[in-house]
């Protein structure tokens, strides 16, 4: 069976590698302001946040919208009640960090870099492009590297939503010190979504944390189910840019 996300890091590797050349990160760090932790200002001022996703393309569906423009995404989730916005920038998603720089000019929410981070540098190199967070994925990190890339992100002055799928990688993440805390509901191998996996991790959660449900939300009837439970927001991008109308989407989900 193909095993996407071990493609994208495989690749992910080269693309790194290649950035360090262009751009050393001595460079980077002369250039680059250190943050103001938005996310986590902007995640704390209400019971419910929705995390709304610029994401025009799947590695598995294919293209997602073709009417809208990661800009124009980003500021009608901005427009609808959005606690704060993510931003692809990998190319499986058709994402970049041309994007990226250019919706952080016309938003004022904290973004969120989506990515595979799997070195060091990638965390500086989100934050002079204007990311006010990233997600640091367990699955593809070793621990040591978990707490290390957490403490960069701190640094710099950023928050790091913790990815996770499972309980082992439920164990791992709460074993560090992260505020923030992902529920992927994907599988990380097929990419096929379902919000039950939250539900059956949910119990196992430190409710001390902040809990993100991620993927799979297709309709209010899902964000009700994740609400009554206790998580604390949701990240969705297929269930917003495929609606017939995405402000109302992202009003209803916003809500809760």
């Amino acid at each position: 069976m193909r095993d996407i996300l071990a493609e994208i890091v495989a690749e992910k590797k080269l693309t790194v590698a290649a950035a360090k050349i262009s751009k050393p990160l001595e460079q980077i760090q002369r250039e680059l302001q250190i943050g103001k932790f938005r996310m986590a200002q902007a995640i704390s001022k209400g019971a419910w946040s929705l995390i709304a996703e610029c994401k025009l393309q799947s590695p598995a569906k294919g293209r997602l919208n073709q009417t809208h423009s990661v800009i124009e995404l980003a500021k009608i989730y901005e427009q609808n009640g959005a606690a704060m916005l993510s931003v692809h920038t990998d190319k499986h998603f058709l994402g970049n960090n041309e994007d990226f720089i250019k919706v952080r000019a016309e938003v004022d929410l904290p973004l969120l870099r989506k990515d595979f981070i799997i070195d060091e540098y990638q965390i500086y190199e989100a934050r002079a492009i204007g990311a006010d967070a990233v997600l640091l994925i367990v699955r593809i990190l070793t621990p040591t590297e978990l707490q290390k890339f957490l403490s960069v992100t701190w640094d710099l002055g950023m928050n790091a939503l913790i990815e996770i799928h499972d309980e082992q990688d439920l164990k791992i993440a709460q074993d560090t010190a992260a505020k923030f805390i992902g529920i992927n509901n994907r599988n990380l191998k097929t990419f096929t979504t379902s919000i039950d996996n939250t539900l059956e991790i949910f119990p196992h959660v430190d409710k001390s944390r902040v809990i993100i449900s991620e993927s799979g939300v297709m309709n209010i009837s899902d964000v009700k189910k994740l609400r009554e439970i206790g998580c604390d927001g949701i990240l969705v991008g297929e269930g917003l840019v495929r609606a017939e109308n995405i402000g109302e989407q992202t009003k209803l989900f916003a809500g809760g």
